[in-house]
């Protein structure tokens, strides 16, 4: 994990229902891999913003999309 993903892995789960840690750690990892590996796309993006907010809690969500859409996860 990079300096930037650690930021982000750190904030989204600060961000995160208790419940739900396991699965965003699962969602960062794919995320993060994708990312390694030069297949992170517009496509994946559009996909993964939408599945993360789902574990997100519910006071937290407006500030999470907009960290995400206005930066590259």
């Amino acid at each position: 994990m990079n300096k930037g993903q650690e930021m982000f892995f750190n904030f989204i789960m600060q961000n995160v229902k208790e419940e739900s840690k396991e699965k965003a750690k699962e969602l960062l990892s794919e995320s993060f891999g994708k990312q390694d590996d030069g297949t992170f796309n517009k496509e994946y993006m559009m996909t993964f913003i939408p599945r993360m907010l789902e574990l997100i809690k519910p006071e937290s969500i407006e500030q999470v999309k907009n960290i995400m859409m206005n930066h590259k996860v």
